[in-house]
């Protein structure tokens, strides 16, 4: 089979992890940067060109598509679509994860249970955006924020009408949620391949941080889930369409609630914590799914 991984850099562990698994298998995978790829859009012959070559000859497509770089990154995807290529994840389900108001909005309409959650702009109705999640404490996110960035803590009333009131004044899109104390610092990375949870991983923020982002100094370790975390994790997944997908989970005193679902998850902390081969489970999937007749548009709506 030949794979093309729409990649920045070869030497990313991610991407360096899947071309060593695919080439361990047998596979003829090539690294493109996606960014460097130009298209060629007809109704007869649609085309996608990289270093002043079509790339109409592969069999199967990993996206690995960067959070800044997402509206271009998913117009190469889709290209890629348009040519009846095969592509792990899907760049409507890509677009969906990304955007975070829209993949909550989602999750909703399936029941999935999450957090409290309010969304706002330009509100001058502070108290009542306060008041919708159950007041303070409670967690503020910029919609844009990525790796635990633009993500603040207000532990009273008075700090959280401060943070909203300030990134107001950005004319930034905000979302206030609940913020789940009994979580403790942690939360759970699942890591879901079709449809099951092929590893997990609990991420403990460090003392005096409530971010559990190992980007921004978590610990990783492996853990066991429960079936209702398991379950919770695959529904999260098909509801935004996605094959490949981190799931990131705490353990409220309600059960189960998803906080986000990541379609570019990082292979390092997974991997390393559990000691599994996930790059490899993400090829032999492929394996299976590609030109077998495989629906990967498990997109709802």
């Amino acid at each position: 089979m030949k794979i093309a991984l729409l990649s920045r850099k070869a030497s990313l562990y991610s991407t360096s992890r899947l071309v060593e698994a695919a080439k361990k298998r047998g596979h003829d995978i090539e690294v493109i940067d996606y960014l460097r790829c130009f298209m060629n859009i007809t109704a007869h012959r649609p085309q996608v060109f990289f270093k002043g070559r079509s790339l109409a000859d592969f069999d199967a497509v990993i996206p690995r598509i960067g959070a800044s770089h997402t509206f271009y990154g998913t117009a190469v995807v889709r290209q890629f679509e348009m040519m009846s290529t095969y592509t792990l994840n899907r760049s409507q389900a890509i677009s969906r994860s990304r955007d975070k108001l829209r993949s909550l909005q989602i999750m909703a309409k399936q029941g999935i249970s999450m957090p409290v959650t309010g969304c706002a702009h330009s509100t001058r109705d502070v108290d009542g955006l306060i008041n919708s999640v159950g007041g303070a404490p409670l967690v503020v996110k910029l919609l844009e924020g990525t790796q635990g960035i633009g993500v603040v803590l207000a532990e009273n009333r008075n700090a959280a009408e401060s943070v909203i009131e300030a990134f107001r004044g950005l004319k930034a899109n905000i979302i206030v949620q609940e913020f789940i104390k009994e979580a403790m610092g942690q939360d759970i990375r699942c890591f879901v391949i079709g449809d099951k949870v092929y590893a997990s991983m609990m991420r403990q923020a460090p003392e005096g941080e409530f971010r559990s982002n190992l980007h921004r100094g978590g610990r990783a370790s492996q853990v066991k889930i429960t079936p209702t975390e398991r379950a919770t994790a695959v529904k999260a997944a098909r509801a935004m369409g996605l094959n490949v997908a981190g799931v990131d989970i705490l353990r409220s005193a309600h059960g189960p609630v998803v906080m986000e679902v990541n379609s570019s998850p990082g292979l390092e902390g997974i991997e390393t914590s559990t000691d599994q081969d996930v790059a490899g489970a993400i090829i032999d999937f492929i394996e299976k799914t590609a030109g077998g007749g495989h629906k990967n548009d498990r997109i709802l709506e």
